[in-house]
């Protein structure tokens, strides 16, 4: 992936709006966690039947709110991507998660549902089209980017859905901001492959982490929950190969993956925390490979569907 050097944050690129996002985000999260009692009512009560959607990386932290809301005992919690949202599925409440607040598919369901479900958006813009068409609106306008790539509001909306169920987030913030001091790790840049592993809330980080690469810096990057590994994504691990664990490892995993010829990494810290590190490593992938994060091929920041087809919202 490029020459093993060692990069701070500060040395990526300096300037560069996508790196200015990832370092506010201890910031963004302390900021969540004081919000979240002011918008508690917006959000699930304990017990409730929830469903969470979005598109993209807002599915994968849709995973990772279900998952964790599952654990905390607070009642059954199912993750879609706004266009697979079963029909006549009987839900309390239904989030939609959309940062521009102009996805069309997030704002179709939410057409879709009106009168028969509550739903509640949360976005950084409380008059897009989603934002509207919702029953009430949690807008974190102070997490908002300029980025194609979502960072901080995507955590952001993971810390503010996290303090509500009850997490304390500043050890996360903390570690967070260690996380941003450090260097990039050598062993990282020099990878040619990536898979992230994560159980239970981590699952979606996993797929956030996955994703983060691919967009940033093309890379080739693939996500299983942790478990999964042994069957079948094993196959493809070798030299220049990371298996990196968001969350505690499974009991022998990590043996396994040096056995089949990887490096094993992670599996120790905060999941959150870690997914930082996994956007300084995309950041300097990127510029490695000589690509302008902030301009990501192919994508744009939002998906609006039409007659003329796909179009961007800048």
């Amino acid at each position: 992936m490029g020459k093993e050097a060692s990069m701070t944050h500060e040395q990526v690129a300096a300037g560069g709006r996508t790196e200015q996002e990832i370092a506010s985000q201890p910031a963004c999260w302390r900021r969540a966690a004081e919000l979240a009692p002011a918008v508690a009512s917006a959000l699930p009560a304990p017990g409730e039947r929830v469903a969470v959607v979005g598109c993209g990386t807002s599915w994968f932290i849709a995973q990772s709110y279900a998952a964790a809301r599952e654990q905390a005992g607070q009642g059954e919690t199912d993750a879609y991507p706004a266009s697979e949202m079963p029909r006549g599925r009987h839900y309390d409440r239904l989030l939609l998660l959309s940062r521009s607040g102009t996805t069309t598919e997030v704002q179709e369901l939410a057409e879709r549902v009106r009168g028969t479900t509550p739903t509640v958006a949360i976005t950084a813009d409380a008059q897009t089209p989603v934002a509207l068409a919702a029953d009430q609106v949690i807008e974190l306008a102070f997490a908002d980017e300029e980025s194609v790539v979502q960072t901080r509001f995507a955590t952001t909306e993971l810390a503010l859905l996290r303090a509500h169920l009850g997490i304390d987030l500043e050890p996360s913030a903390e570690a967070a901001q260690r996380v941003l001091a450090e260097p990039v790790p050598p062993p990282l840049l020099a990878a040619r492959q990536f898979t992230f592993l994560g159980t239970g809330w981590t699952y979606g980080l996993a797929n956030e982490a996955a994703l983060k690469l691919r967009e940033a810096a093309v890379a080739w990057t693939e996500s299983y929950p942790a478990m999964e590994y042994r069957h079948g994504p094993v196959a493809i691990t070798g030299e220049g190969s990371v298996v990196w664990l968001l969350g505690p490892a499974p009991a022998g995993l990590r043996e396994d993956i040096a056995a089949a010829g990887g490096l094993p990494w992670g599996g120790g810290g905060d999941a959150m925390a870690e997914l930082v590190r996994v956007h300084l490593l995309a950041l300097a992938a990127a510029r490695a490979r000589g690509l302008d994060p902030d301009r990501p091929r192919n994508l744009t920041r939002s998906v609006i569907l039409g007659p003329g087809g796909p179009g961007v919202v800048p």
